[in-house]
């Protein structure tokens, strides 16, 4: 079979090898430490906690988080403090001229604007890290279990190891991203998504089996539709519309260049699932604002953390469609693709080199990123959909949202890279010749 001799290829491969391994051993600690209670907890007290995060955008951050805020871990604020910290200097590097000028000094520049994201993200820390311990007493008080929260060593040291915890687990997803395979911090989440679909798939199972008449049928049918809306997820971030490109021939002594024909190939999804990803950040803010046990008379924050109410969702998609303008705008420069051709002779057939073909390419990937934003959109809240049809909560999670996006970005991309290593030791790759696993980027891995 092809897909075992691959395997056989990529042991061969002494480097990607190690880069594989490294990845597994940093995900066994972090999947180790989402299961380190703090200190002070018993974790048979949990229970209330448990049922807080078993529905609603509690469920969605516990996700986020592989299961450690449900379990009192010292890794239970997940990576989520980070995308947000990331996600407002990403902010300022368009609105801020220090940030842009920052941005325009290379290796440099990036390494300030990381260590200003680190800041940032303590800070974040500092102020969920009592909320978390404040929610976690009530939690805990509900079981019969008291636990003391105010000025104290407790709150103090929890609170710190709550905010190395985190800090820990970004300092994994940025070891995997320079010594494993793959986007760390993307990957990170991915990992606690996939930790909590095995128990969603029995849970659905069990719950289908006890229903009367036809209840093993609905659930094969679910595994159907999942299936399908996994393939058009991975149709929507695969999906490419081509530009021909026409190259002038060039004769340079005896020899001639040019006068070939290619493509540029611009992605319908070319911000894949940052978009989501950023979405989903913003939509946390109500919980760090008012704390994680939001106040019940309080209808607009309430409104704001039902992740299968109408407000959530169409704000939601609205975020989700505005990032994905965000964020292409910021990985796609029509302009310096325009210099580029010009500088390599190249020009698109009908269109003028320069200015011109510089603005043609901006209306080709503003045509494209709309239905590609709408259609992100639109699988992002079909887990509220599937809740409707009485799917449950743990299960639906997969039949599109955040979760499936995250999972199918970031296993493609991850795919891409192993795959660039194979080819590149002129190894085939997972599939046959002539077809590739396209990556962020939109290229192929040649």
């Amino acid at each position: 079979m092809k897909f075992v001799e691959t395997i056989k290829n990529i042991w061969k491969i002494e480097d990607l090898r190690n880069r594989l391994l490294t990845t597994a051993l940093f995900v066994l600690i972090y999947r180790f430490g989402s299961f380190v209670v703090l200190p002070g907890i018993d974790p048979t007290a949990l229970s209330a906690l448990h049922n807080q995060t078993a529905g609603g955008l509690m469920a969605l951050l516990d996700m986020f988080s592989g299961g450690a805020f449900s379990n009192a871990s010292i890794f239970a604020l997940g990576i989520m403090p980070y995308i947000s910290a990331s996600i407002v200097i990403q902010l300022l590097s368009i609105a801020v001229p220090y940030f842009q000028k920052m941005q325009k000094e290379g290796e440099s520049g990036r390494q300030k604007m990381n260590q200003i994201t680190r800041y940032l993200t303590v800070a974040i820390l500092l102020f969920q890290g009592p909320s978390y311990l404040v929610n976690l007493a009530v939690q805990m008080g509900q079981a019969g279990q008291p636990l003391a929260i105010g000025f104290n060593w407790f709150t103090i040291s929890s609170t710190i190891l709550l905010c190395a915890g985190s800090m820990f687990v970004m300092w994994l997803g940025e070891r995997i991203t320079d010594r494993g395979v793959g986007n760390g911090i993307s990957f990170i989440i991915l990992i606690g998504i996939i930790a909590r679909l095995p128990g969603a798939l029995v849970q659905e199972f069990s719950s289908r089996l006890n229903d009367a008449g036809g209840g093993l049928i609905v659930f094969l049918a679910e595994i159907v539709i999942l299936l399908l809306v996994f393939a058009f997820a991975i149709m929507l971030v695969q999906g490419t519309r081509r530009i021909p490109v026409q190259y002038a021939k060039r004769i340079q002594g005896n020899k001639q260049y040019g006068g070939v024909r290619q493509y540029i190939p611009l992605k319908v999804n070319a911000a894949n699932v940052m978009p989501i990803i950023f979405a989903q950040a913003i939509m946390f803010i109500p919980i760090a604002i008012v704390g994680f046990r939001a106040s019940e008379s309080n209808a607009f924050v309430q409104a704001f953390m039902d992740n299968n109410g109408f407000w959530y969702n169409f704000v939601f998609a609205l975020l989700i469609i505005a990032f994905t303008y965000f964020y292409t705008a910021i990985i796609i420069n029509p302009v310096q693709m325009a210099e580029n051709l010009k500088l390599n002779n190249g020009f698109i057939p009908g269109v003028k080199p320069g200015k011109k073909t510089a603005e043609y390419i901006d209306t080709i990937m503003s045509r494209i990123t709309l239905p590609g934003s709408i259609l992100l959109a639109i699988i992002a809240i079909l887990p509220a959909i599937a809740r409707l049809l009485n799917v449950s909560m743990g299960f639906a999670q997969f039949f599109g949202g955040t979760s499936l996006l995250i999972m199918v970005g970031v296993i493609l991309d991850t795919l891409q890279q192993i795959e660039s290593h194979l080819l590149m030791r002129h190894y085939d790759g997972f599939f046959e010749s002539g077809m590739r696993i396209k990556g962020r980027s939109g290229a192929m891995a040649y």
